[in-house]
């Protein structure tokens, strides 16, 4: 998943969280305003009872201070107007048949869901009563009670949540999509590190970042840049290390083909004259003698042919001395009159001034494919495409397909010594080396830039 959606989706986990407990505080927060609306309605209607307590004596001019005048009818319109909406109250001592005054609750709002309601009694528990005394004169006229309607105050409840839950929810939308944005604008410079990587990865060893403004962002850069300056160093000291090894294995190549002409080459020619001798001496006397030393002579006569295949192998490459396009139509002819299956050659491009490192690493590798196609496959066509592009490219393409199946995972998890040092000799001039499967076998393709 990608980090901006983590980072986005944390987001998102945060504002609901938020969003819940401002349901929860704005649910408790109504539930006790309640009370606090409860107190407030017993008072101002005890001191509005005791206010009318005191015209009525005035009015009367009663000065007995044992005995308060009747209740006087305080169930008016005034009175309605100081009691808060779901709070009921009620005088003591009542008249007959008196009923709790309470407020209107009928603009609450609609009805709670069960749950809601369920929920909130359960958790918060009844509202409590509030009782205020009255006092006219020096005798106590009476208690005013006052309780709030369980039902207004849910509904109560509810209404604030509705209301307060709409703004809420908006805002919280809105920071969500600032904020998204804004990490969205924050991580966006993490695209040109990894694209940086990428073309690291193919080669680029120093890839241009711009600079960035966050200070963690600025470190990253900074260390892929350094990650970069190692991989090209590194890339510079195997490659010449691998130059070296190159020589040194051609230098011992080289040798070996002098020992190999010199003792091999010598000791068999010299078998080979024996047997012939034998052989002549043999055929006077027409014994069995004869035949043994033309067997020999056989023998001998193969072994000397797989020498110089191997001395041509081993000697210094046709490419670094006829160039490279005469070293591949030499190397094609001479596979072709050893070799069952056809080989094609396709050249494209002036090859004729390639010369150095890039023609023997050519050569080498269209010879290493060549015998591996003869030596390991039933392939009955083989196609060599060497190709010069010139241009910003400039580079050149060697292509080996055979008809002969095989496995193009299996070879290129290979550990041969031969496909091995392709590997090497292409690394070694910057170039790469690709094993793919074709229409009916394999196809060994390898890029090598001229500016090696």
């Amino acid at each position: 998943m990608r980090l901006v959606l983590q980072l986005i989706a944390r987001l998102a986990l945060i504002v609901m969280l938020c969003l819940a407990a401002a349901a929860v505080w704005v649910t408790v927060d109504a539930y006790r305003s309640v009370d606090r609306a409860t107190a407030a309605s017993a008072d101002r209607v005890s001191q509005a009872l005791e206010a009318l307590y005191w015209r009525e004596l005035l009015l009367r001019s009663n000065r007995t201070r044992d005995h308060l005048l009747p209740v006087p009818d305080w169930r008016t319109t005034e009175t309605m107007k100081l009691i808060a909406p779901g709070i009921c109250v009620q005088f003591k001592p009542e008249a007959a048949f008196e009923k709790p005054l309470c407020g209107q609750s009928k603009g609450l709002g609609e009805s709670p869901p069960r749950w809601f309601s369920g929920l909130v009694e359960t958790i918060l528990g009844d509202h409590a009563a509030v009782a205020q005394a009255i006092s006219a004169r020096a005798t106590t006229a009476g208690t005013v009670s006052a309780i709030a309607d369980p039902d207004a105050a849910i509904q109560l409840a509810w209404q604030r949540i509705q209301d307060s839950f709409g703004v809420a929810l908006a805002m919280a939308v809105a920071i969500g999509v600032l904020a998204s944005l804004a990490i969205a604008h924050a991580l966006a410079p993490a695209r040109s590190i990894v694209s940086a990587l990428q073309r690291m990865a193919e080669g680029e060893h120093r890839p241009a970042l711009p600079s960035f403004r966050s200070m963690e962002l600025a470190m990253i850069g900074r260390a892929v840049g350094e990650l970069g300056d190692r991989l090209a160093q590194a890339n510079e000291q195997r490659a010449a290390l691998t130059e070296r090894l190159l020589d040194i294995r051609d230098e011992e190549r080289r040798a070996l083909a002098r020992e190999l002409h010199d003792e091999f080459g010598q000791n068999l020619t010299a078998i080979l004259a024996f047997a012939s001798t034998i052989e002549s001496a043999g055929k006077e006397r027409n014994d069995q003698v004869a035949q043994d030393a033309r067997m020999i002579t056989q023998s001998v006569s193969h072994l000397m042919a797989c020498l110089r295949g191997t001395l041509s192998r081993l000697r210094r490459p046709l490419a670094e001395e006829l160039g490279l396009e005469a070293g591949l139509v030499a190397l094609t002819q001479n596979y072709q009159h050893a070799a069952r299956p056809a080989i094609r050659l396709d050249l494209h491009g002036d090859l004729a001034d390639i010369q150095g490192p890039v023609a023997v690493t050519a050569y080498r590798m269209a010879q290493e494919c060549l015998t591996n196609a003869l030596r390991h496959t039933d392939a009955r066509e083989v196609s060599l495409r060497v190709e010069r592009r010139s241009g910003p490219e400039s580079a050149l393409v060697i292509s080996v397909e055979d008809d002969g199946g095989g496995d193009a995972a299996q070879l290129t998890q290979s550990g041969g010594f031969g496909l091995t040092g392709i590997r090497e000799r292409i690394a070694a001039v910057g170039g790469s080396l690709s094993i793919e499967p074709a229409a009916r076998g394999l196809s060994v393709s390898a890029t090598i830039p001229l500016a090696a």
